[in-house]
C-alpha cells in the first residue's frame, strides 16, 4: 500500500510523471504470486479516469491522453463516486492511478454534490486500501484570482481537496515544467 499525490498546473506533465511512476511501482509488484480467489494480476495499472466530456476540444485532450497510454493500462471511468470505486477496485500488489481529483471536484460542484461528504468519505478510505495509490491532481491556486463566484469557489475547494489528500498521503510531488520537486515523503 502507498498513496501517492502528484500536484501541478495545467499541461505541467503531471500525468507523464504519474503514468511513469505507476510504471516503476507495478514492475516492483509483477513478481507478487497472483491471487488465490482471481481479480488483477500482480502489477496490473489501473486508470481510473474521474472526466466528463463537456465539449470537443476536451474530448480532443482525452483523446490525446489515452493515445499516449501504454496499452496494458485497464480503463475504468467514475466521474462522482471516488471512494466507493477504489475501494471496489482495492487489491494488494496493483497500481491504480486517478486523474485527476480536480476533474472530479468540477463534477461535484456541477452537480452540486456534498463535497464536503465525498472528501470526508474519500479521506476515509484512501488509507484502508491495500492497493498502491497514485492521485494526480491540479494545483489551481497559482493562477489570477477567479473573476466569478463559482470560480472562487473552485479554487478555494481544490485548495482545500489537495491540502487534504496531502496530509493523508506518503509522497507528494510537485510538477512545473515536466520537472518533478519532491515535497513529502
Amino acid at each position: 500500500m502507498g498513496l501517492h499525490l502528484v500536484l501541478g498546473g495545467a499541461r505541467s506533465g503531471k500525468s507523464t510523471f504519474a503514468e511513469s511512476a505507476a510504471r516503476e511501482i507495478s514492475q516492483e509488484y509483477a513478481a507478487s504470486p497472483p491471487p488465490e480467489n482471481g481479480g488483477f494480476q500482480p502489477g496490473q495499472r489501473l486508470y481510473l479516469a474521474t472526466s466528463r466530456i463537456y465539449d470537443s476540444a476536451h474530448e480532443d485532450r482525452i483523446a490525446k491522453h489515452r493515445a499516449a497510454r501504454d496499452p496494458d493500462w485497464q480503463l475504468h471511468e467514475e466521474p462522482i463516486a471516488l471512494a466507493q470505486t477504489l475501494a471496489r477496485l482495492d487489491q494488494p500488489g496493483i497500481v491504480i492511478l486517478v486523474d485527476c481529483l480536480t476533474l472530479w471536484l468540477t463534477n461535484l460542484l456541477l452537480d452540486k454534490e456534498d463535497i464536503g461528504n465525498h472528501v470526508e468519505r474519500l479521506e476515509r478510505t484512501l488509507p484502508s486500501l491495500s492497493a498502491h495509490v497514485i492521485l494526480v491532481a491540479n494545483e489551481v491556486g497559482l493562477s489570477v484570482a477567479p473573476e466569478t463566484a463559482l470560480g472562487n469557489a473552485f479554487r478555494d475547494e481544490a485548495g482545500l481537496l489537495n491540502q487534504r489528500i496531502a496530509a493523508c498521503a506518503d509522497r507528494v510531488d510537485f510538477i512545473a515544467a515536466g520537472l518533478p520537486l519532491r515535497l513529502k515523503g
